[in-house]
Parts: structure tokens; sequence; C-alpha cells
């Protein structure tokens, strides 16, 4: 304090006469120093500085800013190179490169790079596109699969509104309250999930483009449809009781093209042909056949509704069959149980309702459905043990739809088949299915809100688009497709006790020893 004192005091103590004599000193020795350098043009650059804490150092944001995320952005191509050229700037070269291999990403990828019986798990020594130590914007976490959530609610309308008009349940005194408040809640829960996923699609089309052709979670398209045509067969009839065939049309024309497509692809002998891709999950693809041939039986039509239940009658069967057979090339069935096997008792639960619809009675045709869908149920939940150790996840949600269509089908056979054994199966099913529910809706919401683990990171859709160049050398040695065309390097010791092959194949050369 006291130097800075003396300093300001010397300054203001300084004559007019002193002040100048320094500052011509001071030009002295610039012209000096211009002499000897030479004369120099400056350029002088002003830029504006920010004031206050609400502005932001932009330049700072962008370095920041993960550019790996603009691979599955919607604005991440044509536009954004543009924008980025016009400005002198262009995008990285391997953003670009690896959105053009995107384009390519083949079911075959899918399985070398991911296990499980969702196909969800990343393997060892593979890696992914998108950072493994942050957490990922929430719409890049959210999959299609949360459509699971709507399945098992909006089936659970259809059970209670079967139990409060069904005649052989009347002892149970129920009234329709319960299915309109649970139709509620599965209007709300749905309109959330597809707003959820609408947002998704529209600022990471990419996200959205690789789950479609993720051979599982493409089944789960068909969630989002199903469940509206739940709500339509769960409707209060406090609403409407009556529905407009249009309506049918309108609803059932979406699945007949995703069906096309789907099944075209289990047709065509390709890298998704069923026996490659069988899955439980496929199951989805089956249900909605049966549940649109439900939907129009209970409106007043008959060609329509017979049309997809034969259509879903004859891929069912053979899907029924290439599970069973668990072929070589199926690599998604893993040994343990796991809570999608429970989608194998939901297909003929629905047939069996869809039948009876159809035809005006619990006959021959229903019957054979039920049984098969309540041996499945009962193969399954006597082997309870093997479903412990599963994380929980939304995966769970498989439990629910499942065992509430085999409760609303036993509901259905009580109602033809009037007995004390059939009233008692009808309601500790349907006491099964609404706990299920229950313990799981309860799972979700403490995962969600408490534990915010319900929705990790997406590793599924983020895989890298190429196979590590080691596992590419070890598949074509593996698979031969090299033969005897390989150049390779043999380094053995005298006694030929240990021999060393390091060198990438090379094609058209021979192998040479040292």
């Amino acid at each position: 304090m006291n130097n800075t004192r003396s300093a300001s005091s010397s300054v203001s103590s300084a004559t007019p006469d002193q002040l100048d004599n320094h500052r011509q000193s001071s030009c002295g020795e610039f012209s000096r120093l211009e002499k000897r350098m030479g004369p120099r043009n400056m350029t002088f650059h002003s830029k504006s500085m920010p004031r206050g804490s609400m502005f932001l150092d932009q330049e700072a944001f962008r370095s920041s800013h993960d550019k790996r995320y603009d691979l599955f952005r919607t604005m991440s191509g044509k536009l954004e190179r543009q924008i980025s050229n016009l400005r002198g700037k262009p995008i990285d070269s391997s953003l670009q490169e690896d959105k053009e291999i995107t384009e390519s990403l083949t079911a075959d990828r899918f399985f070398d790079a991911l296990q499980g019986p969702e196909l969800e798990t990343l393997k060892e020594k593979e890696k992914i596109v998108l950072p493994e130590d942050k957490t990922w914007p929430f719409l890049l976490r959210f999959p299609i699969t949360s459509y699971g959530m709507c399945l098992g609610v909006s089936s659970q309308a259809i059970m209670w509104k079967t139990l409060a008009t069904t005649n052989a349940e009347r002892f149970l005194h129920l009234t329709q309250v319960v299915n309109h408040v649970l139709w509620w809640i599965s209007l709300l829960l749905l309109l959330a999930v597809s707003i959820t996923y609408l947002f998704k699609t529209i600022f990471f089309f990419q996200a959205v483009r690789r789950e479609f052709k993720h051979p599982i979670r493409v089944n789960f398209f068909f969630a989002p449809l199903i469940s509206v045509l739940f709500m339509a067969l769960g409707i209060p009839h406090s609403i409407t009781s009556h529905l407009p065939s249009m309506l049918w049309y309108f609803l059932m024309a979406p699945v007949l093209f995703l069906e096309m497509k789907i099944y075209g692809q289990w047709m065509s002998g390709g890298q998704r042909r069923l026996s490659k891709v069988a899955n439980p999950t496929n199951h989805l693809a089956i249900v909605g056949n049966f549940a649109g041939a439900l939907l129009g039986a209970s409106m007043g039509l008959e060609e329509g509704p017979m049309f997809f239940f034969a259509v879903g009658l004859a891929y069912y069967l053979v899907l029924f069959v290439t599970l069973y057979q668990r072929l070589p090339t199926n690599e998604t069935l893993p040994k343990e149980l796991h809570p999608v096997f429970f989608l194998f008792m939901a297909a003929p639960a629905v047939a069996s309702m869809a039948w009876t619809e159809l035809y005006g009675s619990f006959d021959l045709g229903s019957r054979l459905a039920y049984f098969i869908s309540l041996f499945l149920y009962l193969s399954l939940v006597v082997r309870i043990n093997f479903f412990r150790g599963f994380k929980f996840s939304l995966a769970w949600w498989a439990y629910t739809f499942p065992m509430t269509s085999v409760a609303t089908a036993t509901i259905k056979y009580s109602g033809e088949v009037t007995g004390v054994a059939t009233q008692v199966l009808a309601v500790v099913m349907s006491g099964a299915a609404t706990l299920m529910v229950i313990g799981v809706l309860v799972l979700t919401v403490v995962h969600a809100f408490v534990k915010c683990d319900l929705f990790p990171n997406d590793v599924a859709i983020a895989i890298s688009a190429e196979q590590p160049k080691h596992k590419k050398w070890l598949k074509q040695i593996k698979n031969g497709s090299f033969g005897n065309s390989m150049r390779c390097l043999k380094v053995s010791d005298q006694e030929d006790i240990q021999i060393d092959v390091e060198a990438p194949p090379l094609l058209n050369a021979e192998c040479h020893t040292v």
C-alpha cells in the first residue's frame, strides 16, 4: 500500500515538461527500433466482449460439445455440411464416414456385437460410437421397448371389462369403474410414450432407424399399433358401446404394411430370415393379427378379420416350430429363461378370443387355442426359479401382457363352461395378472424416479458399423474364406515347438517359412 501511494504521488507531482520529455524519448526509441527491423504493417482487430454472466462463450461451447452425438441427429446430414462449409469450417470427416456406414448396418453386425435374449448387451472387445463414460441425452436412451408398458396396462383394461360383463363372474359384484380408470390411465400412458418417441424421431431419426434395423427391436414397432387396438377393445361402455367400422380399416392398414415388410424379410432367405432372427419377441408381429381380428369381429365385420386371423395362424405355426427347433444359426435364445418367453402364450390366448368373436361361441377352435396358451402358461410358471437373478428392466413388462391375455381368455372360457373350477381358475389367474402388473409398475416407478436407472445408455443402437480388425481376420480364418490364397509368415524354432502367425490376410500370395 505504501509503494502504491508513493508511485501515485510521484506521478501527480511530475511537471508537464517532464511528461513531454518522456514521450519524446519513447518515440525516439520506437523510431530507432523501426529503422533496425524495417517498417511493419500492423493490423488491429476489434472483438466485442459480452458483459454479464448471462452471455456464454460460443466457441467454448462448440469445443466442449461432443460431435459423436451428431451421428444420430436428424439435421446432421447434408444441411449441416453445407452450413459448415459456408462458415469455412468443414465437419469432421470421420463423422461423415460413420454416417455413410450407418446406412448399410446389417443384421449380422448386431449379432456379432451384441448378446442376450434381446441383443441388448455389448460383447467384450466391442466398441460403441458414443461416449461410454457419459450419460447420453434422454431421447437417445428412450427405447421402442417402452411401449411394453402400454401393452400391459391396456390389456388390464380389457380384462377388467370382461370380468364386469361376464355372467359367470357376476358373483364378484364388479362394476366397470376399474375398467374406466384403467382405460384413462392407458390413454395417458400411451400419449406420453408416443409423444416422447415422436420427439426422438424428430431430433434423433438416425437412432430410430438403427432400432428399426435391429433384428429384435423391429418387432416392438408393432407394440404401439397393438396398444391402440387394445384401447379400442377395452373402451368403457359409458364412453361408447359401438365403434365405427371405418376405424378398424384405419387401424389395420399400418399393421398390414408393417407385416408385409417383416414377413417378407422372414421369407427372403437373407440376413433377416426367420431361422436367423427367431426370438420370442417375434410373437409381437403375430399378436397384431389376432387382436385386429378380435376387434373387427366385435364390430360385426367378417371377411377382413378372417383374413388377418388366417395370416396370423399360418405364421404363428411357423414361428412356434422355428423357436422350438433352436436352430444352430439362431444365436438369440439363451439357455436360461427370460421374461420375453412369456410371449409364447400371448398369441394363442388372443387367437382363442378372436375365434370366439368370429363364430359367436367358445367352440372347438377357441378351446384348442386356449388350451395351448394355458399349457404354456403352466409350463412357465412352475419354473419360476429360473427367472431369478435378472436385473429389472423394461423387459419385465413382457410378463404382464401375456398373463393378462390368458386370464381374459380364461374368463371367456368360464362363461362357456360354467362351474366352480372354471370360476376359481378365472379369479386366480386374473388376480395373478393384476398383482404382476402392480408389482412391475411399482418397480418401474422406483427405478424411474428414485434410482433413476430405468433408461440407461442404449448401447444396442450405438454399436460401431464395422467390426474390429482383429475380429475380421479371426472370422475370415474361421470361415476359411481365404483358403490357400492367404499370405502368412510362419516363424518356428529349431525344435518346431511353436509357430506364430503374425500378418494380415492378403490375397494371391504364398506362405513362407523362416
